[in-house]
């Protein structure tokens, strides 16, 4: 059921839609998942990804994020003998990361909220984490936690050898991480799939290139994401190459459109924005939060896939389109039994 109040979008997922399996899994291809075409004129079209290059036109730019996604997850027994999952989410400095603790149950991990400062938790291969502080100071925010790796080798060959994907606490198996990686997938450092990208294809990107559409890699590596209601999101280490932030100026200066892949990708266009609205080169984290209120600067179309109820990126998609456009969407999507999430189907919003 949907309400206006505070204009804030609300709704029932119901469990069919909310989490498939990956295509692998359902014996089709990437691109054949379904795509939901929405315009801010009203307009809605119902297809495949594969005909995905059909909604873009000669001189868009796709702005498209290449990280890739690691084995971040790690078997560990709670301080009551029960199992758990250390979730690696983003590398800090040095050995130190940011990370959730999570309660394992059957092959289902669950918020695990006794965590404290000090408490160290023995890892595969003899290594160790230990938490130093609350990255929340706020006990009902996200658990996350600053903690240290004590390890002898690189954190990178510790994870290749002994770490797992981490997956949605919906799927009922375990997949093998090239279910993770997206056509883009080159530069690893993500703790979770940036899931917009997975419909691509070789395929897709030779109609994409032949049309004459831009492509503009930059890097944005995601954390864990299973922040709910209110829970904004945490800083993430973010690249926009020079080559990059040119293209999207001159498609800007030229009345182009620029159609991020994912909200990874309008979360680091927005923020590498300097004070005349023009994209300037950048490395570093960001820690910008996109609400409702936000106002776009250089962003004007969307690809992304279905959230959940009361996620944050609900307000970045209201922020981008407005709560009309986004509302009427996710009727739609609802009506029409679109699939949720990562191994889900995709949403093409056009500003």
């Amino acid at each position: 059921m949907y309400t206006t109040a505070n204009q804030i979008i609300q709704f029932e997922l119901p469990p069919h839609l909310a989490c498939p399996p990956p295509t692998e899994a359902r014996h089709i291809e990437r691109d054949q998942v379904r795509l939901l075409v929405t315009t801010g004129e009203g307009d809605t079209h119902h297809d495949t990804f594969t005909h995905f290059d059909q909604y873009l036109q000669a001189g868009d730019v796709l702005v498209v994020n290449t990280s890739a996604m690691r084995a971040a997850a790690l078997p560990v027994t709670l301080p009551n003998g029960n199992a758990g999952m250390l979730h690696l989410s983003n590398s800090l400095t040095g050995k130190t990361w940011l990370a959730e603790i999570r309660a394992l149950k059957g092959s289902k991990t669950y918020r695990w909220q006794a965590g404290e400062t000090g408490m160290l938790f023995s890892l595969p291969g003899g290594a160790t984490f230990m938490l130093r502080e609350r990255f929340y100071q706020d006990h009902e925010s996200l658990d996350l936690w600053v903690g240290e790796f004590c390890i002898d080798f690189s954190e990178s060959a510790y994870l290749e050898m002994y770490g797992k994907p981490i997956k949605y606490t919906q799927l009922d198996k375990p997949f093998p991480m090239a279910y993770y990686q997206t056509y883009f997938s080159f530069h690893p450092g993500s703790a979770e799939m940036p899931s917009a990208s997975r419909g691509f294809t070789t395929e897709v990107m030779k109609k994409l290139v032949e049309k004459g559409v831009i492509i503009a890699p930059i890097l944005l590596h995601c954390g864990v994401s299973s922040l709910e209601d209110h829970e904004k999101p945490y800083p993430e280490y973010m690249e926009i190459n020079p080559i990059s932030a040119l293209q999207i100026n001159q498609a800007k200066a030229e009345g182009r459109r620029v159609i991020a892949v994912g909200t990874t990708a309008i979360r680091a266009v927005e923020t590498a924005v300097n004070a005349v609205g023009e994209v300037i080169p950048y490395r570093g984290h960001t820690d910008l939060y996109i609400h409702e209120g936000f106002k776009m600067q250089v962003v004007d179309s969307l690809l992304t896939g279905f959230h959940e109820p009361r996620a944050s990126h609900l307000h970045m998609l209201q922020s981008l389109a407005g709560f009309q456009h986004i509302n009427r969407a996710y009727r739609e999507a609802l009506a029409a039994d679109y699939y949720w999430h990562q191994f889900g189907d995709l949403h093409l919003i056009l500003g």
